[in-house]
């Protein structure tokens, strides 16, 4: 007997509902991980009293029958009172439904856009960050020869992603044929997972690893995806055996990076490493009369300096802080005055001031340095304690709005001219120790967190 139309598009009605149904009982079993990458590119298929199963390629269908299938097996019974008794898994042809498979012909590797706003020009420069932005500059100029691969460091809202950015606008304005690609590490396993499940892989490494330059963010993201790590090595070496540039971000030096293979932590540092620190004072207002500039907020020094001297953490607050500043003058029609700022802000700025005292810098300072607290406050003289003392002292000096007076007396009743001739010293030692720098701005960082 002919089936009709009508009949045929019920039974595929009542297949979808079946199998999405089972999907959704087995959503509470299963991780969304494994849901996603294994179960939802299968196809259901109801025979009656079988249930067939189409997997897309050979490895969702290995995956299936390996670890899922006596499952699914009993969850499709459940759903249908015993009706099936068998399900059965195969690969699908490529001739089934050539309409869908016509779509497939565009290359779905695509990477993300590039902000166009992200240029160099509009990079607040400053000593915080000064390295970083020339060697992405010079990777600009020379990709594929300067720095590659270059990795740019640095704790959240520093403007890692903004050079980057800037990176990929002027290659692509310079070299209008180059293939830059921009993208998270999170589009990366995206992307892979997908040419898993579809059976594209191939396609998946030939577009990654034929591009002119790769910008890839987050990298620290990549921590524990050993799967995804052995692939990105072939295409990290690729890139580099035919000269092509690779940049990325991280949150921490290579040798710091936790749940990544060693050997992608060998050629993470094998080219230039650069950090982007907290920005000094200086360069806070400067970048916030920069952006005020771009955004068409009038904004003169007294204010921008009122506000970064009491946002000190990163970029992010201090744009943050113009947005609210901005609401509040369209709001209100008054201009923005220091006063002005204090009253928009004040809810802002109270929990800034609250987070770095000088208690916790003695804290954070005395367990980096493996004392205890109460050496800081003690008259000891030793180096040991002395030194870290010092730098203490400095970055109370740097991170709080106490005067010199008031934090000689928060260690130990000490005179204002030595916590003067403390900061002195640390900026002396810095200048001619590489480890006290380093010391410094490990610490630096930590607090500014």
């Amino acid at each position: 007997m002919r089936v009709s139309p009508a009949t045929q598009d019920h039974d595929n009605a009542v297949t979808e509902s079946i199998w999405n149904k089972t999907i959704r009982w087995l959503e509470s079993d299963l991780s969304e991980t494994d849901i996603n990458t294994w179960l939802r590119p299968l196809k259901g298929i109801n025979h009656g009293q079988w249930f067939e199963l189409v997997a897309p390629n050979q490895v969702v269908l290995e995956q299936v029958k390996g670890r899922y299938q006596d499952r699914i097996f009993e969850t499709l019974r459940d759903i249908t009172g015993g009706r099936i008794q068998e399900v059965r898994v195969r690969v699908g042809d490529d001739s089934e439904e050539p309409a869908k498979k016509g779509n497939t012909a565009r290359n779905p590797f695509q990477g993300s856009r590039l902000n166009a706003k992200y240029v160099f020009d509009n990079f607040v420069r400053g000593q915080s960050n000064q390295i970083a932005k020339a060697a992405a500059e010079q990777v600009a100029a020379n990709p594929g020869q300067a720095y590659n691969p270059l990795l740019i460091c640095g704790s959240t809202g520093l403007g890692k992603t903004h050079l980057m950015h800037a990176i990929g606008n002027a290659l692509r304005e310079n070299n209008p044929n180059f293939r830059v690609v921009f993208l998270a590490v999170e589009r990366f396993v995206h992307d892979m997972v997908n040419a898993l499940r579809h059976d594209r892989i191939n396609e998946f490494k030939d577009f990654y690893r034929t591009v002119n330059t790769l910008l890839i963010d987050d990298i620290h993201l990549f921590a524990n995806k050993e799967r995804t790590q052995e692939e990105f090595f072939h295409t990290f070496n690729s890139l580099l055996e035919d000269g092509h540039q690779i940049v990325m971000t991280s949150d921490k030096y290579p040798r710091e990076l936790d749940g990544i293979d060693e050997r992608l932590k060998s050629r993470f540092a094998g080219g230039m490493t650069v950090f982007v620190e907290p920005p000094e004072l200086e360069t806070r207002a400067a970048i916030l009369l920069k952006k005020a500039e771009l955004e068409g907020i009038q904004l003169n020094e007294d204010v921008a300096f009122f506000v970064a001297e009491r946002i000190r953490s990163h970029v992010r607050e201090l744009e943050a802080a113009l947005k609210t500043l901005k609401a509040n003058h369209i709001v209100t029609g008054d201009p923005i005055t220091v006063d002005f700022a204090r009253m928009a802000l004040r809810h802002m700025l109270s929990s800034h001031d609250k987070v770095i005292t000088i208690e916790n810098i003695q804290k954070k300072v005395s367990d980096f340095y493996g004392i205890r607290r109460d050496d800081l406050i003690s008259k000891s003289r030793r180096q040991t304690v002395a030194r870290p003392r010092q730098i203490a002292m400095a970055l109370c000096k740097e991170l709080t709005r106490h005067s010199l007076p008031e934090i000689g007396d928060a260690f130990g009743g000490r005179d204002h001219t030595t916590v003067l001739h403390a900061c002195r010293k640390v900026t002396e030692l810095r200048n001619d120790q590489h480890q006290i720098e380093e010391d410094f701005k490990t610490l630096l960082r930590s607090l500014n967190q």
